[in-house]
């Protein structure tokens, strides 16, 4: 009998033995069928299928990563107000780029440092063949024993990445928004993912030392989105407040210019979370990642969900009004949230663990604006303080994870991370100088650095 014929006989197999138990009482028998076939179908799939499935979830995973960046563009671009919005859709765009680019030249090479300067031609291995082998000993496959479990086209694992990359990058433009010069960013982002980003996720995901002492960052809390918020906050505390946001020890309100967008944005972002965290298993090869994918996807879900439920009624609690603004941060506070471990909770934990982030993001934004620190878009509420918090729930879930050294990680990457980007920053300060004028602030940046605006009719300060 071959191959396929045996698979489709087992598919069937499979099928009805997960109905049974819809028509008798005892489902023992169901069971014992399932773990049967289990038990059988790795040994049937042929390489170049477990291969296929691998390098599939690769690449969905990836493009759905690559879709967050319209969703953080979209997001900012509702959030900020009027005069502004061009620049931070040519940032959003420019530094996508940017990270793509440098990412490739230099970070990959830092963060995996088995890799190579060199693209080959041979897709089954010579592509950026060593940081194939850099994942596969991540995930437990020594390089002298490559088996099925994490096989894929090494060129989908590349792709998948760098997407990681430039979602850092994406962080820090919402916070620094109205106020940052454009060519001093982008110069910035070129540092951030040439060199602080991939050297930072070495220790972890290319098997650095905190990886070899425990550490636990299923999808990147702290690797991706906590390095994003300490950057945006360095950047923050030496680039200043919006003119007019602190006055007289009262805040003003400056409300974005399209909620809809914003909105949009938000909903974009909570649809790549699912290949930001599903395809961080790294295999789909066998029934069990495929169990594990969909378990990543529903906890994912569930904490977004939490995370605005959360933030809805917090809102309602301590404003006497909902507020829109902070719901949309609180379904991103879950996501970051559950980032870290989205495998081992249970629905029921994911939610609670997505709501204490909405909580943590309601409470943390007017907590910035008494310490004066303008955060435009709320993402250091949401990626840096959720970033932590969801690295440190990972001890409540799963057994393996030390709260010791949680901290101690998250610690080492926020001092790496915060000092090198203040360095940066303040570098750019005195060669470049950061900040716009006070009159292009007041006439916005669209029309003061870019000579274009988003809404030419309806332009308003």
């Amino acid at each position: 009998m071959s191959n396929f014929k045996k698979l489709s006989g087992l598919a069937a197999l499979l099928a009805l033995s997960t109905a049974l138990p819809a028509f008798a009482q005892d489902a023992a028998p169901a069971a014992e069928a399932v773990a049967e076939v289990a038990e059988a179908v790795p040994a049937l799939v042929p390489t170049d299928v477990v291969w296929i499935l691998n390098t599939i979830l690769f690449l969905v995973g990836g493009f759905l990563v690559f879709w967050m960046a319209a969703g953080f563009a979209m997001l900012e671009a509702g959030l900020v107000r009027s005069k502004n919005v061009t620049m931070q859709l040519l940032k959003n765009v420019a530094l996508f780029a940017i990270a793509c680019t440098m990412y490739y030249l230099i970070g990959y090479n830092l963060m995996y440092p088995l890799g190579n300067w060199s693209i080959g031609s041979d897709e089954t291995g010579g592509y950026l063949g060593a940081f194939a082998m850099a994942v596969l000993e991540a995930v437990g496959v020594g390089a002298d024993g490559v088996d099925d479990y994490s096989y894929a086209s090494t060129g989908s694992d590349f792709f998948f990445q760098v997407m990681f990359c430039a979602t850092t990058a994406s962080i820090v433009s919402g916070t620094l928004a109205e106020r940052i010069k454009l060519w001093p960013f982008l110069v910035f982002t070129v540092v951030l993912t040439a060199f602080i980003y991939p050297i930072q996720a070495s220790w972890k995901w290319g098997g650095g030392f905190l990886d070899a002492g425990g550490f636990l960052d299923f999808a990147g809390s702290t690797v991706v989105h906590s390095v994003g918020g300490w950057a945006a906050l360095a950047g923050a505390l030496i680039l200043g407040p919006r003119l007019g946001k602190y006055k007289d020890g009262r805040v003003t309100p400056m409300p974005g210019s399209n909620l809809s967008i914003a909105t949009l944005g938000t909903f974009i972002l909570w649809l790549g979370w699912f290949g930001f965290n599903g395809a961080s298993q790294l295999a789909l090869g066998t029934i069990g990642d495929a169990a594990d994918v969909s378990r990543i996807f529903v906890n994912t879900n569930a904490a977004a969900a939490g995370g605005a439920i959360a933030a809805l009624l917090m809102t309602q609690i301590l404003f006497k009004k909902p507020d829109l603004t902070m719901v949309l941060n609180g379904a991103l506070a879950g996501l970051v949230s559950i980032t870290a471990e989205p495998l081992t909770p249970g629905i029921g934990a994911a939610t609670l663990i997505g709501a204490f982030g909405g909580v943590l993001v309601v409470l943390a934004v007017p907590l910035l604006d008494k310490l004066k620190i303008d955060d435009v878009v709320g993402a250091i509420p949401v990626h840096l303080v959720c970033g932590i918090y969801g690295t440190i729930a990972v001890v409540f879930t799963n057994s393996d994870a030390s709260l010791g050294t949680q901290l101690y990680s998250i610690a080492v990457v926020g001092v790496f991370t915060f000092v090198v980007s203040a360095v940066v920053w303040f570098i750019l300060k005195a060669v470049m100088g950061i900040r716009c004028s006070a009159e292009d602030e007041m006439a916005g940046l669209d029309k003061s650095e870019l000579g274009m605006e988003a809404y030419p009719e309806f332009v308003k300060g």
